[in-house]
């Protein structure tokens, strides 16, 4: 029989960090006001560039006449279609209060207007994943 090595050092798995205040807080705010998340955790310059952004692609998405997607179990691209446009928050909630972007898509434009709105919601979430990394204290 060989003699194998033993390491008496283990590695142990990867701690969970808990979900703290700021944590909910950052993320709940992040959703609903893009940028929000950073600017409360004095990422100025991060916050102001998401909320730009995404501001920016909804409503080029809304000037060009795109659709947004209302919650469907129907065609499976409207259901993620849906769930990008969801990660908008508040941006989102206005425009389905506001009854905007109730139109069929019947140019090119308004179905670069529809993918405009759909990516300017899954910026949104990749920052709020941003948000709660930084308010976890997994990134600076």
């Amino acid at each position: 029989m060989a003699n194998t090595p033993t390491n008496s050092t283990t590695e142990s798995p990867a701690q969970a960090t808990p979900l703290n205040v700021m944590a909910a807080v950052a993320i709940s705010m992040a959703w609903l006001v893009p940028g929000a998340g950073h600017l409360i955790q004095k990422k100025f310059v991060r916050g102001l560039l998401i909320m730009v952004s995404v501001i920016t692609m909804f409503s080029l998405g809304m000037a060009m006449n795109g659709k947004i997607y209302r919650p469907n179990t129907g065609d499976l691209l409207d259901m993620l279609g849906f769930i990008g446009d969801i990660g908008a928050g508040g941006l989102y909630i206005l425009g389905r209060i506001q009854e905007w972007g109730d139109v069929a898509i019947a140019a090119a434009a308004s179905d670069y207007g529809t993918k405009y709105i759909v990516v300017a919601g899954l910026l949104n979430l990749i920052s709020v994943v941003d948000t709660y990394h930084i308010a976890i204290g997994k990134k600076q």
